[in-house]
């Protein structure tokens, strides 16, 4: 019984433990319930806050993105804008020059017109007067037969002399209003092309001189210069081929030399060593290597930018080396690489105005003087050694006749030794392009004045216009006015052959008579 009841008790604390256990884990799920809903809500509001932050941040990104994109989009629009006003001028501009062109055709077909028209007229006239001079002749005719009592034959000859002693005078005025005529044609298309070419290429000129002087710090730079017992100036002498003069002259050293190359190391060297103040036999022999290889990097590089300058193709780059050493070549003061790249401008304008190939013109243009280059070691002409030259390193035919023909030296082949001529004579005639001195200028003047006064009937002559012009007074009763025209000719074709001047001369004839009465 006891026992029995012991089991109850014992089954009674266990159902009680039981559901003591069962509301403790009751309560504490209510506990850990209300915990789990709090860290939700806040949760929630965490996330809620981020949300917000994250559209605000979203927001203000959406609206950074518009502002750049409406920024790019105007700078586009603006770079647009701006490219089609530039197209819309580069085509009014067009516009405006096929208009000129249109306009300058029209007029020169309006002057073809006017001239066909006036050539008819005169072909007309001409008919006309030879079926009245044939009408004249028939009345003469019968009227000498009539009044002399002569033979046909002897009439006809006595008529044919009158006719000729009639038309020699008449046709001598013809013929000299007919030359006047096609002179003054053929100067004024000529000045016309000339003038288009100079407007259209219009380059300075600079006159540099071809004496080298290097200025020195001090005097007392000279003695280094020397060296002891002259080691340093025979050693910079010895590797630049030059001559190397120290004189009275203050601060101031002159560079002698008959290659303009050597001329130029040598200053250029020289001037290294006086800024370097290290001057000896073994500083100089550097100094002039490394400027001698600079010399030839500038001497590539005048080359290729003169062919670049002319949009000149496929030139040998032995003819390039060549052409670049003109840049220290000289003519009467003017620089020959800019004289060559002068004349190739306007050889090609005057060449796309007469429908020749401007290719072939600058070619010439560029090349006339190359010989110049190597003229001092080779024999010969430079224009001759030019043209072997460009033979050699397979040139055009066209392109080296032209060389060699410019100076008169060989006969012209085609009309571009004819234009390389004229703007050979162009560039150097211009004034600033080349100087002289003036005891050559005298002598020049001194040479067309007595060429001039060795015609017969001369009474003095004048070369003015800085020798461009020469005047020449004739006596009237020795010249009439035929005999004036042909001695204008004459000294013309004289001055040609006999002397050397750039552009050209002209000549002018004076025959005057003078009556003079003194009423008493």
């Amino acid at each position: 019984m006891e026992t029995t009841t012991a089991i109850i008790l014992l089954m009674m604390v266990g159902t009680g433990a039981l559901i003591a256990g069962a509301i403790a884990h009751a309560a504490w799920s209510r506990i850990q319930s209300h915990s789990d809903e709090r860290n939700a809500r806040r949760m929630l509001e965490d996330a809620r806050r981020e949300s917000e932050a994250l559209l605000r941040e979203s927001k203000i990104q959406a609206k950074d993105e518009i502002i750049r994109a409406r920024e790019q989009f105007e700078t586009e629009t603006k770079e647009r804008r701006q490219e089609l006003r530039a197209q819309e001028e580069r085509v009014a501009q067009r516009e405006t020059n096929l208009d000129r062109k249109l306009a300058m055709l029209d007029k020169k077909e309006q002057a073809l017109d006017e001239k066909l028209t006036a050539a008819s007229r005169e072909r007309e006239e001409l008919d006309r007067k030879s079926e009245e001079l044939d009408r004249m002749l028939h009345e003469r005719n019968e009227n000498l037969q009539r009044v002399a009592a002569m033979s046909q034959e002897e009439a006809r000859q006595t008529l044919m002399h009158q006719l000729e002693e009639e038309l020699r005078g008449e046709s001598g005025s013809l013929i000299r209003r007919i030359q006047e005529e096609t002179v003054a044609k053929a100067e004024n298309e000529a000045r016309r092309v000339i003038t288009l070419a100079i407007e259209r290429y219009a380059a300075d000129q600079v006159n540099d001189i071809t004496t080298s002087t290097v200025a020195l710090p001090s005097d007392d730079m000279k003695g280094r210069i020397i060296g002891k017992e002259g080691r340093n100036i025979r050693s910079l002498e010895a590797a630049t081929g030059v001559n190397i003069m120290i004189d009275d002259t203050p601060e101031v050293v002159v560079i002698s030399g008959f290659d303009p190359l050597r001329r130029e190391v040598a200053r250029i060297a020289l001037e290294r060593l006086v800024e370097d103040g290290r001057i000896n036999p073994a500083r100089i022999e550097e100094i002039v290597a490394k400027v001698q290889a600079e010399i030839e990097d500038t001497i590539r590089n005048a080359g290729e930018q003169a062919i670049y300058e002319l949009n000149i193709r496929s030139v040998a780059p032995e003819l390039l080396r060549t052409l670049g050493r003109l840049k220290f070549r000289h003519s009467y003061s003017q620089n020959v690489l800019q004289h060559s790249i002068e004349m190739a401008h306007l050889m090609g304008m005057m060449a796309a105005e007469l429908g020749l190939d401007q290719s072939i013109a600058k070619r010439v243009g560029l090349f006339h003087d190359i010989g110049k280059a190597v003229d001092h070691e080779v024999e010969g002409s430079h224009a001759i050694i030019g043209a072997d030259l460009l033979k050699r390193h397979g040139e055009d035919p066209i392109v080296y006749n032209a060389v060699a023909a410019h100076h008169g030296e060989a006969e012209a082949e085609s009309l571009y030794a004819v234009l390389a001529t004229a703007a050979d004579a162009m560039t150097a005639a211009r004034p600033g392009a080349r100087s002289e001195t003036t005891e050559i200028y005298i002598q020049r003047l001194r040479k067309l004045e007595d060429l001039a006064g060795s015609f017969r009937g001369v009474i003095k002559s004048f070369a003015i216009q800085a020798g461009r012009e020469v005047r020449v007074i004739v006596e009237p009763s020795k010249i009439d006015d035929n005999e004036a025209m042909q001695m204008a000719r004459n000294i013309s074709k004289q001055i040609e052959h006999d002397l050397q001047y750039p552009g050209q001369i002209k000549v002018t004839v004076v025959r005057e008579t003078r009556c003079v009465e003194y009423a008493k």
